[in-house]
């Protein structure tokens, strides 16, 4: 029926824990929980919104691997240890995603690792081809 197949972006995470970044399901993608870390350097930056632009980063790649963007994108889900990095973050979430207007939710709650202050995991469906 749909096809069905793995992303990987090299993150030592996902090798150590044993998931891939995204996984394509004929026309759905579904990408795991993406934190700031650059995962080519394995380094993350102290500050949530530098954090926030590279989660973006980080998905727009597994998207793009998988045919899709952001434009693409229906759902999304924020993940924060501290309510208050939250709204430092809006303007660059807005950019993401202002013209797509996926559905969203944000919850607080603990990270795997307390330099992580921001996590971002999106559903996204794939445009039809041919």
């Amino acid at each position: 029926m749909g096809e069905r197949r793995t992303i990987l972006s090299g993150s030592q995470f996902e090798e150590r824990i044993g998931y891939a970044r995204a996984v394509v399901d004929g026309d759905r993608v579904h990408v795991s929980g993406t934190t700031g870390f650059d995962y080519t350097a394995m380094t993350i930056s102290e500050d949530v919104v530098a954090q926030a632009e590279q989660c973006l980063r980080n998905i727009t790649a597994a998207l793009a691997e998988a045919g899709c963007t952001l434009a693409d994108v229906v759902r999304v889900r924020y993940l924060l240890p501290g309510r208050e990095d939250f709204e430092p973050c809006w303007p660059v979430l807005r950019r993401a995603f202002g013209d797509v207007r996926p559905a969203a939710t944000m919850m607080v709650c603990g990270l795997a690792d307390p330099r992580m202050r921001i996590e971002i995991e999106v559903d996204a469906r794939r445009p039809a081809t041919g």
